[in-house]
């Protein structure tokens, strides 16, 4: 009876990888959020944000203490200028921030392109928005981007370009001279970008966040999308933002307020105040360090090959050296013979003989050292 719009979309792998996990009593490295608890103050102020009555309808744009905290926060580490009063919004996560810039901006018949593996909501928004997805693959070897050919797949119908640094599922970040590459394509064409750097304080070793913010080409023509989950350990609390120029954000703000209206009152109450402390995020990628260092000091010796994420939370390991099984049927052999769930990245591309597994990182110490010796003993 109901012409589906999304006809090919089922159960996300995140879902069906928890639930699995969940049945058979595996140690959870599936799913992206963390297993260890948030700030004591953090969660404070929210309890007072609640006590102080701060319980209706919050502003559409989000409250204005939180957008001065962000528009601060942003120029003390890109040296970029968003103004709080037209060009921040606070969002119900950072998905819904994706979906709100794609509806924004794309026409039926408008192709989009983005990369592969790609965070899973990327696709059906374009689908939903009368838009054609177009998928260009990575090299899957060390997950870079070949810019030549994304010119070569630029059409007459090409509106964006979607960019995810640092990476999900690999756990890359992009380079300066990959954003200088994307500027000149975004620039030329009149194309605008659709910047995913919800992992942007999570970055290790000698390695540097290049936010769209910090080219100016870029900065005027990009969506760009945080997620205050990821960076304090509370993706349930489900807030996030998009920071825009004046003529994009306008746009954007034209779909947020019939989609959402406006987000949760005391989170934002209580977040404008955690943010002005800026070690909450700048001590952020030492305490993901330790975390990556730790879980792969444990599997030095193992079977798996790997090499150290350079972002994110999560770690990529290959498994080619142990068996030839399709990725997706390892994993949910490994869930329920070995009680340690992943997820396969096959479900993000077209290519499916990657032999590469995601683990998600941000858990408890002891999680990670049960985990290890599990794969360890393969």
């Amino acid at each position: 009876m109901i012409n589906s719009k999304l006809p090919h979309v089922s159960t996300t792998i995140f879902t069906v990888m928890s639930d699995l996990a969940r049945e058979h009593g595996a140690i959870n490295l599936s799913q992206g959020f963390p297993s260890f608890s948030t700030d004591d103050h953090l969660k404070s102020l929210i309890k007072n944000a609640i006590t102080n009555d701060h319980n209706q309808y919050a502003p559409m744009q989000g409250l204005l203490s939180i957008r001065v905290s962000l528009s601060n926060l942003i120029h003390n580490c890109y040296g970029a200028i968003y103004r709080p009063d037209d060009e921040i919004c606070i969002t119900a996560g950072a998905t819904q921030a994706i979906f709100t810039a794609i509806q924004a901006i794309v026409h039926p018949g408008d192709e989009v392109i983005y990369f592969t593996p790609a965070y899973d909501c990327y696709e059906p928004a374009i689908q939903l928005a009368g838009g054609i997805p177009v998928p260009i693959s990575m090299d899957v070897q060390n997950f870079t981007i070949d810019w030549d050919l994304v010119k070569q797949k630029i059409s007459n119908k090409t509106v964006a370009i979607i960019i995810n640094t640092p990476h999900n599922p690999s756990g890359t970040v992009m380079s300066r001279e990959d954003m200088l590459c994307l500027q000149k394509l975004v620039v030329d064409h009149g194309l605008i970008c659709i910047s995913d750097e919800v992992y942007e304080h999570i970055v290790f070793d000698d390695n540097k966040h290049m936010s769209a913010a910090s080219f100016e080409g870029l900065k005027e023509r990009s969506f760009i999308i945080g997620s205050f989950g990821k960076t304090y350990h509370i993706t349930g609390w489900k807030t996030g933002y998009c920071v825009a120029s004046k003529v994009l954000m306008k746009e954007f703000l034209k779909v947020h307020q019939y989609l959402v209206f406006c987000v949760n009152h005391p989170i934002q109450v209580a977040l404008a105040d955690y943010l002005k402390t800026p070690k909450h995020y700048l001590e952020l990628g030492a305490f993901y360090q330790r975390k990556r260092d730790l879980f792969l000091s444990l599997l030095k010796d193992s079977i798996f090959k790997f090499t150290p994420a350079q972002g994110s939370y999560f770690q990529l390991l290959d498994y080619s050296s142990l068996t030839n099984e399709h990725d997706v049927s390892f994993a949910k052999r490994l869930t329920i013979e070995n009680k340690i769930a992943s997820i396969p990245i096959s479900v993000f591309m077209s290519n499916d003989n990657t032999k590469k597994l995601r683990f998600c990182f941000a858990k408890k110490d002891d999680e990670l050292i049960q985990a290890a010796n599990i794969l360890k003993a393969l």
